[in-house]
């Protein structure tokens, strides 16, 4: 659950976009480039949010599969959830937004492990600071499930771990973003909680225990689509290798940005027109349930119609009961939250006038079946 609520917006006041970012070495790679041209200055979260707390997530993977666009650009928030769209629409660019600086730090580290794993296997080793089987390749034909049980057996070795940290920081700095000795501190914080917690990691905002009905890492990874078809992105080897094909190819890209903000979205519709890219999927997680609290919902739209958009394109969100205390009529029992799917045509039609429309309105009527 993004709480926007709580961010505090760091943007230089009264400057240009280009004030409020670093300054771009000359020699710096093309993906930092870009990933500098692209970006705001952060903001606060009161969660890392290291994993989704949204236990559906899945849920619009039936609809996506069989019905949805595929190719284009994805544009979507928050931590690895994205990679599990990103394996089903099968875009040719992505970009993950999000106003915590943090974020992109920890892409940063996605990335890293990407590139430097042989399967899905070795992939949660490093994330999760355990060591790898020394014959890596019958893991690749081996199920979801075999390979939680390898990690499940597998204690987290020190030594190991601290030589495989020291060569993913090492290429991390190698992107040219120009990192600080406190980026690195974040880094080493962000990957001690993957190897502390394991597979029993679970969202937990600060100051607050963790709530029991947030999933697992575990779960996540395990979790079914509503057609009864496991979906996340770790389940096939070949959906996995799409994603680190990606990766490789610097075509993931972190962006720090507020999606009502000045700057992020709008610099990624200009990119993606320059290119005659069109947004195929949007995901926006329950962003917008806090940007009518912050009552900037209609710079959120105006930045949405600056978007190229694919025929057919379609925005993903998340629905939180419990925040608004309104059951959704498309909830499923034993889940939290809700997936949801509109298509780009029906919210730019429905949001013309951006201050008539309220929060439940705009999630619930036009709200595509997801099968």
């Amino acid at each position: 659950m993004l709480r926007l609520a709580l961010a505090v917006q760091l943007l230089l006041a009264g400057s240009p976009p280009s004030a409020a970012r670093r300054a771009v070495a000359p020699d710096t790679t093309p993906f930092a480039r870009l990933v500098f041209q692209l970006s705001e200055l952060g903001g606060f979260f009161d969660s890392d949010n290291l994993i989704s707390n949204e236990s559906s997530y899945l849920h619009i993977l039936g609809r996506l599969r069989d019905k949805g666009p595929s190719g284009g650009a994805y544009i979507g928030v928050g931590p690895d959830q994205s990679f599990s769209y990103i394996a089903v629409t099968r875009p040719s660019i992505a970009f993950i937004i999000d106003i915590r600086r943090e974020n992109l730090l920890l892409h940063l580290l996605f990335k890293a492990i990407f590139e430097s794993s042989r399967n899905r296997l070795e992939y949660l080793c490093l994330l999760f600071g355990r060591p790898a089987p020394a014959d890596l390749v019958p893991w690749s034909r081996k199920s979801i499930e075999e390979i939680i049980e390898y990690l499940d057996h597998s204690p987290s070795d020190s030594a190991r771990g601290a030589r495989s940290q020291e060569a993913l920081f090492e290429r991390v700095g190698r992107y040219g973003l120009g990192l600080a000795a406190e980026d690195f501190r974040t880094l080493q914080r962000l990957q001690q909680e993957f190897v502390t917690a394991g597979l029993d990691l679970r969202f937990t905002s600060y100051g607050r225990p963790p709530r029991p009905f947030y999933p697992t890492i575990r779960q996540l990874i395990l979790e079914k689509d509503l057609t009864g078809r496991q979906g996340n992105f770790l389940v096939r080897e070949e959906d996995f290798r799409f994603v680190q094909e990606l990766q490789r190819r610097d075509r993931v890209i972190p962006v720090v940005g507020d999606l009502a903000g000045p700057h992020a979205l709008k610099a990624i519709g200009r990119y993606l027109a320059d290119r005659r890219e069109r947004v195929s999927l949007f995901y926006v997680s329950n962003v917008e349930f806090y940007l009518f609290r912050q009552e900037t919902f209609g710079r959120f739209v105006e930045n949405v119609r600056g978007l190229p958009a694919a025929p057919g394109a379609l925005l993903a969100r998340s629905y939180f009961g419990g925040a608004t205390g309104r059951p959704h009529p498309q909830a499923v029992p034993g889940y939290y939250s809700v997936q949801l799917l509109q298509s780009f045509a029906s919210f730019l039609a429905r949001t013309q006038k951006p201050d008539s429309v309220n929060y439940w309105d705009l999630v619930t009527e036009d709200a595509i079946e997801p099968n």
